[in-house]
């Protein structure tokens, strides 16, 4: 009997009620954003306070951009994950290493921007690039000195 109550007591011990979350990117965003000022801070300040970046691009300044997810687990709804923190950070850094723009974006900010609905049509013809390749390769199988091109030349100049 012993035995049972303690198995159940460890069956009953491992289970948590509390819901799981998976943590992506850059942990606690929205406090750590605050730290950063325009103008003042620099790459040094945003790499020891943020770390690397998520995604890095470079125009004319290097855009740097962090985000954290965070997702939960329900055990309601059989496992179905709910995102309820999304935060994006945008940094802009000009050539000398200082910070110039600093944009915020979370959840309720995402909800609000619109994107545009327009798209680009395709446009598809026959003679598409790997058509006219193929066309190529085939002439020169063909024709590999190019002697059926100088007879046309000649003829045409004849004429």
């Amino acid at each position: 009997m012993k035995i049972l109550l303690f198995i159940i007591f460890l069956f009953i011990a491992s289970c948590k009620l509390s819901p799981v979350v998976d943590n992506h990117g850059a942990h606690f965003l929205e406090k750590k954003q605050n730290k950063l000022e325009v103008n003042v801070s620099n790459v040094n300040d945003v790499l020891n306070l943020l770390g690397p970046p998520s995604t890095k691009s470079s125009f004319d300044n290097d855009l740097w951009i962090y985000i954290e997810r965070k997702k939960t687990r329900s055990t309601k709804k059989f496992g179905i994950k709910k995102t309820y923190v999304n935060n994006v950070l945008v940094l802009e850094i000009d050539n000398m290493g200082l910070l110039t723009l600093k944009k915020f974006y979370n959840i309720e900010n995402m909800k609000q921007i619109e994107f545009v609905k327009d798209e680009t049509d395709i446009a598809y013809s026959k003679r598409s690039f790997v058509y006219d390749f193929l066309s190529s390769m085939r002439q020169k199988v063909n024709d590999p000195l190019g002697v059926r091109a100088k007879k046309r030349k000649k003829i045409k100049n004849q004429q």
